[in-house]
């Protein structure tokens, strides 16, 4: 009862124009880095979005990789719903094709119900061919799409209950979800979308929609928001939500923002080393990129990222998020992996809590 009873006032207090929300993982650079110290870190910075009045944290799934560590969103959001008190905690994302339905559904439920009602679900097909060679042998992005857009349906059919299924890549009699969620209906489902399909898919099935645009600029969110919109307009149910995921480094001047901006460009010179999957990798590291390289890339440039990436001096961010804000964004996820420092990391945060976040309540 004392579950149900926090997660209506939780409900009851979710009444406001742009939500905002942290998007962060352990991340890894080199072998120097102790893996218990880079947990405590994280955990410190969910614990400031808790404090901070955020509405969610996002944290997802990836195998194999030191760039991106969360081999379980699911063990990760348990423990952090004993660290924090208020916040949602969304998985950013599983990756569908990675799970059985019925497995997904029943570790989602047990999720909710240690976690007192406080589990969002974003489901994605997953991105890394690096990934997919090692955990779905021939699988290509295709098939993941296809796995995805049939195990996304059952979940809720799952939470209610004996749901039997016939279908292209699954195959079950008659099952119950056990436990079943906290949660009335279950978790809020997101679905990580990109081409106008997916975006169909997600606003006709009634589940909440994040938006990626990477290192692609404002004409990229535009055009993510127009196939949100799209979607929407052939939809004849409620209006689903809208999440911008983005990158996102608040300077204390200028010149720290111009810092902030080559630390991301590192980091997607290393981003785009891993999608690619042609490098070496020993150890869960990927073979080291040289400065030359990066910056020889001018297609993620620090200067063309501190242009197309949420970056700058706090009164820049809140004029940026304001155009997503007036584009019919509902909420802003502060994606914090980027290489960066835990101390720099941890002021750009606190800057974005204390100076940004005020100027939308």
């Amino acid at each position: 009862m004392k579950h149900l009873a926090k997660f209506t006032q939780r409900q009851q207090l979710r009444e406001k124009n742009m939500d905002f929300s942290l998007f962060a993982h352990m991340e890894r650079l080199d072998a120097s880095q102790p893996h218990h110290e880079l947990y405590d870190n994280f955990v410190s910075l969910c614990q400031m979005a808790d404090e901070g009045g955020m509405r969610a944290i996002w944290t997802g799934e990836h195998h194999g990789m030191e760039f991106t560590i969360a081999p379980n969103p699911f063990s990760t959001i348990t423990d952090l719903a004993h660290r924090t008190r208020n916040v949602m905690l969304g998985t950013g994302t599983v990756i569908a094709p990675f799970w059985h339905p019925i497995k997904l559904a029943g570790e989602a439920a047990m999720t909710d119900l240690m976690t007192g009602g406080r589990l969002e679900l974003g489901v994605a097909r997953g991105a890394y061919s690096y990934e997919y060679e090692r955990l779905m042998p021939g699988m290509a992005a295709w098939e993941a799409g296809l796995r995805m857009r049939e195990t996304t349906p059952l979940l809720r059919q799952l939470w209610q209950g004996d749901c039997a299924h016939d279908g292209e890549f699954y195959q079950f009699p008659e099952t119950s979800s056990a436990p079943k969620p906290l949660q009335d209906g279950g978790p809020p489902i997101w679905i990580a979308a990109r081409d106008p399909n997916s975006h169909e898919f997600a606003v006709h099935g009634g589940f909440n929609v994040q938006v990626t645009p990477l290192w692609q600029g404002m004409e990229e969110i535009t055009t993510l928001m127009g196939r949100f919109n799209d979607a929407c307009a052939t939809h004849a149910g409620p209006r689903p939500k809208v999440m911008l995921l983005h990158h996102t480094y608040v300077g204390s001047d200028g010149e720290d923002s111009d810092l902030g901006a080559r630390e991301l460009s590192r980091f997607y010179n290393y981003f785009g080393a891993w999608f690619q999957n042609k490098r070496p990798v020993s150890q869960g590291l990927i073979e080291e990129i040289s400065a030359e390289d990066i910056e020889g890339n001018a297609m993620m440039s620090a200067e063309k990222l501190r242009q197309d990436l949420t970056i700058g001096t706090a009164q820049e961010i809140i004029d940026q998020i304001k155009r997503y804000e007036d584009m019919g964004y509902d909420e802003y996820s502060f994606w914090i992996d980027s290489g960066m420092s835990f101390a720099r990391k941890r002021a750009s945060l606190d800057r974005f809590i204390n100076d940004v976040m005020p100027a939308f309540s």
